[in-house]
């Protein structure tokens, strides 16, 4: 893990050497901040999102620094993220307690492609801790079911299928600015279902961070999901603001740009801090 950690650190500073700076902080108003500015002001609150550009090695490294921070001064850190869906929390338990190996839960699992890259060093980092990890995703088929048949059809689930979901029916306001791009995206293709896939997965994500958030002085939950899902504090952040609305929501946001030294007009407000990447940056996948 550690060796995981310094190996791209060395490669960031080793291929920006002839740069200023592979990445720069920035405040919500775009002022210029840095790490120990950001996780200060982490203790505002009760929940951090941390979103991410799923392949961009600054941003997971930084989620180990951040989740690192958080352990060594916090009381009770406990992390999630989408990478792992509810039908995974077993496997991942048992990966946590060192009943199996991170080689089988990826057998049992089918975990992302680039966990063990990308995710493992987290996960280790919490285990390290004894920290809880809850995978809060919805599993995928049933996402897909929304987009095929709408919200509805999770009425005929189950209810020990229910339990990984969120309660239903949730609540859902197409007008929320991240659905409503989405519907854009889909040029009108698939009529509301397509946000409302995106909505089941903001919402499960967002009830389990909910249930397993403990209060408390120094009580963190720590999650990491696609920007996306957080920006402006929609998506995740809107309904855990309808489930636990004396919650309070920290972000961060991922974004690349061809000049790092100033943050672009576009993503002013996107979170309460912009880690701006050079879009030159390399990949991890």
């Amino acid at each position: 893990m550690k060796y995981f950690i310094g190996s791209i650190f060395c490669f960031v500073i080793t291929l920006y050497s002839a740069q200023d700076a592979a990445y720069q902080i920035f405040t919500g108003k775009g002022k210029k901040a840095n790490f120990k500015k950001m996780t200060k002001q982490i203790w505002d609150a009760d929940v951090v999102l941390f979103g991410e550009l799923h392949d961009n090695p600054i941003a997971h490294w930084l989620q180990y620094e951040v989740g690192k921070y958080l352990l060594e001064n916090g009381e009770e850190i406990i992390f999630g993220a989408e990478m792992f869906e509810r039908d995974e929390q077993e496997f991942l338990t048992q990966y946590m307690k060192d009943e199996i190996t991170a080689e089988q839960f990826d057998s049992i699992a089918g975990l992302w492609n680039n966990f063990f890259t990308d995710y493992l060093p987290v996960v280790d980092l919490a285990k390290e801790f004894d920290a809880d990890f809850i995978a809060t995703n919805i599993v995928r088929k049933y996402a897909s079911q929304v987009y095929k048949q709408g919200l509805e059809s999770l009425e005929g689930l189950s209810e020990d299928e229910k339990k990984d979901i969120a309660p239903l029916p949730i609540p859902f306001d197409i007008n929320v600015p991240c659905y409503q791009k989405m519907l854009e995206m889909m040029g009108g293709h698939g009529g509301e279902n397509f946000p409302k896939a995106q909505a089941i997965k903001d919402a499960t994500m967002a009830h389990f961070i909910v249930t397993n958030f403990t209060t408390g002085e120094g009580n963190v939950f720590y999650h990491l999901n696609g920007s996306f899902h957080s920006d402006n504090k929609e998506g995740i952040g809107w309904y855990i603001n309808q489930y636990a609305p004396a919650l309070k929501v920290f972000n961060i946001s991922v974004v690349l740009q061809s000049d790092v030294s100033k943050l672009e007009e576009e993503y002013l407000g996107i979170a309460d801090f912009i880690i701006v990447v050079d879009e030159d940056m390399t990949s991890t996948y």
